[in-house]
């Protein structure tokens, strides 16, 4: 049994010769004296010694485990003490220092257009009203009289989660939703993401959108122009007029298309406006009396406009913006143009 000591007392010495942390130590220290360790199982196997050399293999068991103990307690002690040093020395600061300077960040532009516009609509008596992303097709399509063999339900325009199921084409879908369960006067605005298969420097599969809705007795096409009248002067600049084009939406008659004067050259022709002295913004209409009777509303006391714009497009023309990807790249140059 003394031969059989003096050899764990060697293993031991040369298990903890190269040990270099004290998670090390831990494993070696388990070998010897965990539950299963050498020196355990020893202890375990003293039942199996003569009754009468118990007491002498006991003693010298307990003498080699007290001894492993303190040899390991000695070594771990070491090994914190220099791992204590060593987290400290690494993790020390130099407080005579310069600091860090960190960039103030900014506001997307497509943000500072949102909030501009959104700000301008509310001082007209307009409240927000944000409608779900994924829509059914009655919202998006034929509550808003579209017919079903209609371009825009394409597979190739609109992207389908099902049979019933889409993400929006457009944010007017949020307009049926509020006459179905709000009674006129309606004065409601729009914003949110709108999905569209389509992708070029001018065009993004995913942009911003936002949608106007007037609903009250005695509502005309005037009403809408002045509207829009107040709300060119608030963005482009107060010279900035407003005109109307023929054209024609499902969910409006008669519907328009909203131009305003370029504010770039005063209307006097320049590549913005292609030397028309006009740049098209957005499209409205008076809302179509099917839509209406449609949400419960009688168009023979009621009559409304709505009016819808693309924020990423408002954003590219007040801020010469040439390619609608520069507002999806989170390219820090470009957004710090941008920095108020």
């Amino acid at each position: 049994m003394q031969n059989k000591i003096k050899e764990i007392e060697e293993q031991i010495a040369l298990a903890v010769k190269e040990v270099k942390s004290s998670r090390n130590l831990q494993e070696i220290k388990m070998r010897f004296l965990g539950k299963t360790g050498v020196i355990s199982s020893l202890m375990k196997n003293l039942r199996d010694v003569a009754p009468e050399e118990r007491p002498s293999m006991g003693k010298l068991l307990n003498a080699l485990r007290q001894w492993s103990e303190e040899k390991f307690d000695a070594i771990e002690e070491r090994l914190k003490d220099a791992e204590l040093k060593k987290k400290i020395a690494e993790e020390k600061i130099d407080v005579t220092m310069p600091g860090k300077v960190r960039e103030n960040g900014s506001y997307h532009p497509n943000t500072l257009i949102r909030n501009e516009l959104v700000s301008v609509f509310a001082g007209m008596g307009f409240e927000i009203f944000e409608g779900p992303e994924i829509e059914n097709d009655y919202y998006n399509f034929t509550a808003l009289n579209t017919p079903a063999d209609h371009p825009a339900r394409d597979m190739q325009d609109t992207f389908y989660i099902s049979d019933k199921f889409l993400l929006r084409t457009q944010t007017s879908a949020g307009q049926i939703r509020v006459m179905e369960n709000k009674k006129p006067p309606i004065k409601i605005l729009s914003p949110g993401k709108v999905y569209r298969s389509d992708d070029d420097a001018t065009h993004s599969p995913m942009f911003s959108q936002m949608e106007g809705l007037v609903v009250d007795r005695g509502i005309t096409l005037c009403d809408l122009k002045g509207m829009l009248d107040e709300f060119a002067r608030k963005i482009f600049g107060e010279s900035v007029k407003t005109r109307l084009r023929p054209s024609y939406f499902p969910f409006t008659e008669p519907s328009v298309e909203v131009d305003v004067s370029c504010f770039e050259c005063g209307g006097k022709g320049c590549r913005l406006c292609k030397g028309t002295g006009w740049i098209e913004v957005l499209g409205a209409g008076m809302v179509n009396r099917h839509v209406l009777e449609g949400c419960n509303v009688d168009p023979d006391i009621y009559s409304g406009f709505a009016f819808g714009m693309g924020i990423e497009r408002i954003a590219m023309l007040k801020y010469g913006i040439n390619n609608m990807k520069l507002l999806f790249e989170g390219d820090t140059r470009f957004l710090k143009q941008f920095r108020g």
